[in-house]
């Protein structure tokens, strides 16, 4: 545990001092202030005269701004810190001599990996915590609203599910940093793989689901072939994690979102039930919905590190 502790603080001091946390940092904080500014601006000019929704507050965060609202931004960008703080975590202490160094000491060799990677994440959730405080901030300035005890146990749910999120990612790095040992190939590889993850996986869903149920949308195509092709896509776009992150989000920041799927085939009961039943979901109902998708999240990022975990402690250390 000693040495678990003292490589945690040794890592956690390196990415304090270092330059590129405080370059990641002021990018994200910039992108935040801009992006909850204009979506509080936009919030507030759309309820101006009118009765204020009741989970008003979570609007901040799902409301684009510029370009994207803060879910799509994490979603899209939140990767990439995971990535930066972990392509190099192993190869550059072989490169620099220091690894050896480091195994040689009295401690576990576990030690050096687990407080990588607990570095790493302990950055990731000062980020994105501090990311919720800036736009919480701006609702109560620009806004005048106080979250509800639901909004704030939504929130950090929210928070958990993207720390997870990114340190899947910080994850994969790690790993690629034991597998390369030069920098630049284990930051050119988790950058393609985070690229192919996140943008290809939805491309080749569209061409894997009209492939195998087509649609003609020119001689008009029946409610069945577009929910099966609905349903391809959407069962192939889930092996991207930024799909499980983007539906496990977005449910529990929208109580007003009742269900994951793209299309839902309503029958004239559910029909009725729908019109009757309008209120946002509780927030155990929202769990519900998307357990799987967090289950699957968690799933991968203890996965990813337990595969890096196993790399580094059968891997041969050499000067």
């Amino acid at each position: 545990m000693r040495g678990i502790l003292a490589i945690y603080e040794k890592e956690l001091s390196d990415h304090f001092s270092s330059n590129r946390f405080v370059i990641l940092f002021a990018l994200i904080a910039m992108v935040s202030f801009i992006t909850s500014y204009m979506a509080g601006m936009h919030l507030r000019e759309s309820l101006e005269g009118v009765t204020k929704p009741r989970f008003v507050f979570l609007m901040l965060f799902n409301t684009p701004g510029a370009l994207f609202s803060m879910v799509q931004f994490v979603a899209f960008f939140g990767p990439l810190i995971g990535l930066v703080l972990g392509f190099d975590a192993l190869n550059r202490e072989r490169a620099h001599g220091t690894l050896v160094k480091v195994v040689s000491q009295p401690i576990y060799r576990d030690a050096v990996i687990n407080g990588k990677f607990l570095a790493g994440a302990t950055v990731i959730a000062i980020m994105v915590v501090s990311i919720v405080l800036v736009i919480a901030g701006f609702g109560l300035a620009l806004l005048g609203v106080v979250p509800g005890v639901e909004e704030i146990w939504r929130l950090v749910i929210y928070v958990i599910i993207s720390i997870f999120y990114i340190s899947f990612w910080l994850g994969l790095s790690i790993l690629f940093s034991i597998l390369f040992r030069g920098i630049a190939t284990s930051a050119l590889a988790s950058v393609a793989l985070w690229i192919f993850l996140s943008f290809f996986v939805s491309l080749g869903a569209n061409v894997l689901a009209d492939t195998i149920a087509p649609v003609d949308r020119q001689k008009g195509a029946s409610a069945e072939e577009v929910i099966k092709n609905a349903r391809i896509k959407e069962a192939v776009s889930l092996f991207s994690p930024m799909a499980l992150y983007s539906n496990a989000s977005g449910t529990i920041i929208d109580p007003m979102r009742k269900t994951t799927r793209t299309f839902v085939l309503l029958g004239p009961i559910e029909q009725l039930s729908a019109s009757r039943f309008q209120n946002p979901l509780s927030l155990g109902q929202s769990l519900l919905v998307v357990y799987p998708h967090i289950v699957a999240l968690i799933a991968i990022s203890l996965i990813c590190f337990a595969i890096s975990y196993t790399v580094f402690m059968l891997q041969e250390i050499r000067m």
